[in-house]
């Protein structure tokens, strides 16, 4: 198995403050979603409502699909279908193109990120502003989001300042922005005051509003029965995006659709309770139509779903909603970084992806997984996470990507167990190595010792004290 996610966790771990505070603040949001699930009696009924509807429409994707693209299309939008990322990323241009666009606005969009179209359009000349602000710092800083749903709280207020800096942003809105806090500019610099941090934003943002020529949004949901997207968002940018530009565009993977409204109610409930521990987004924006004089498009994108829904073993992640919540529980995501990860997507839902997408490139991703299951149980559409990780391990050796060591240490252990004389006398001789010198014990071979003192072997086995009690 590579060692490629154990190295880069151990570059994360370098820094014992940095990996507290990660580990914190999404344990943190993990409790708020476990205090909003408790406030919700029919909580576990509406787990395995959301999960039957996801089941049930993945399993009939094409009629649906059918019925959305007709629907949308009876309302004036214009429909279009891309097979792949690149496909995907030509049908953005050539609306752009025929719009003579030269700026867009985006709201926060995965599916944008796993086809790659920011660096598409920019290397057409597009100036990209994304509007989120996460996903905004993120841009400037020039890396890529740590999480799904809350892409940038890994980085600190003090960098965020040092960034808005750098890119001249507190030079022009920094006392504007202190002047609508009533503050002083220099106070709330030198304590990166977050309140004026984000209204420098809100500032720095609100022109490339309003000289954007599209505004793009990614797609939480889509309806069926009405041919209409759902976002949501805490911000608002989404709706700024598509209020004030001429054109909407709209990313949406196939998998995102959903029945109806009253499918739409379940996960309403379910999904902000579960990313952020909220009762509801601050915003939920449904968008069906295209404003007057303007126009509306929904790329509905493929790439690899309709694999996966074939997939036996796998189909089952097409039902995730990114909720994030599989991040906020998982100990290995919370103790070695979003950044560890092979694969854009991290943590759980991610490993599954990233295998989905190419396991020889993300098979080291399958080793960032204690199989606690943590994430089964708070998913809100049930998706097996963990049984899934299991499953694509079991499969590494057959891909040819299991570790020798491991193999050589199975093969060892096999032998032992299958023969009880010398498992029994391997026992008796195991607690020698509580007198070896930690220099010999705690040996670099061996992953344990890298945060861990080396466990003492009792004195007495198991099987003695049990043989020992049966005779008493």
């Amino acid at each position: 198995m590579s060692t490629q996610h154990a190295k880069k966790a151990n570059e994360f771990v370098k820094d014992t403050s940095v990996v507290d505070r990660h580990d914190a603040t999404f344990w943190s949001v993990r409790v708020k979603r476990d205090t909003m699930a408790h406030e919700v009696p029919e909580w576990e009924d509406l787990r395995e409502a959301a999960s039957q509807i996801k089941k049930h429409t993945v399993t009939h994707l094409a009629d649906y699909l059918e019925k959305f693209a007709q629907n949308a299309e009876r309302n004036g939008v214009h429909v279009h279908w891309a097979k792949d990322a690149e496909e995907y990323n030509a049908i953005v241009l050539q609306i752009l193109g025929d719009h003579n666009v030269k700026k867009v606005v985006k709201s926060k969009s995965m599916l944008t990120e796993e086809c790659g179209l920011n660096d598409s359009l920019i290397a057409h000349g597009i100036d990209v502003v994304e509007t989120d602000l996460g996903e905004r710092i993120l841009q400037l800083l020039g890396v890529p989001p740590s999480h799904i749903v809350m892409p940038a709280i890994h980085i600190t207020r003090e960098q965020v300042l040092e960034c808005f800096r750098g890119h001249g942003i507190i030079e022009k809105e920094g006392q504007k922005a202190a002047d609508s806090m009533h503050g002083d500019l220099k106070t709330l610099v030198e304590k990166a005051d977050p309140t004026f941090l984000t209204r420098c934003a809100r500032y720095h943002l609100r022109d490339n509003f309003m000289t954007a020529d599209c505004g793009m949004t990614g797609a939480n949901f889509g309806i069926a029965e009405t041919g209409e997207v759902v976002v949501c968002t805490n911000e608002g940018n989404a709706d700024m995006s598509t209020s004030i530009p001429p054109l909407h565009i709209v990313s949406m993977g196939i998998e995102k659709l959903i029945p109806d409204y009253e499918s739409m109610a379940v996960f309403q409930r379910l999904l902000a309770r579960n990313g952020t521990g909220q009762p509801t987004t601050v915003y939920t924006s449904h968008f069906r139509k295209p404003r007057p004089g303007c126009e509306m498009h929904i790329v509905l994108v493929d790439n690899g779903r309709s694999d996966i829904l074939g997939n036996e073993d796998h189909w089952q992640t097409l039902k995730c909603m990114r909720c994030g919540a599989c991040m906020n529980t998982c100990p290995v995501y919370r103790r070695s970084g979003g950044y560890s990860y092979s694969y854009f997507i991290p943590g759980p839902i991610g490993v599954n992806l990233g295998m989905l997408r190419d396991s020889d490139k993300h098979y080291g991703n399958c080793s960032a997984c204690s199989l606690c299951c943590s994430c089964d149980n708070v998913c809100p559409v049930k998706v097996d996470l963990s049984t899934q990780i299991y499953k694509w391990r079991q499969q590494l050796d057959s891909m040819h990507h299991a570790d020798p060591m491991k193999k050589t240490m199975s093969e060892g252990m096999k032998i032992m167990f299958d023969h009880p004389s010398l498992y029994t006398s391997a026992l008796k001789v195991a607690p020698i190595a509580n007198y070896l010198p930690d220099w010999l014990t705690g040996i670099v071979m061996s992953p344990w010792c890298y945060g861990h003192t080396m466990p003492k072997f009792a004195k007495k086995s198991f099987h003695q004290l049990w043989k020992k009690d049966l005779k008493e």
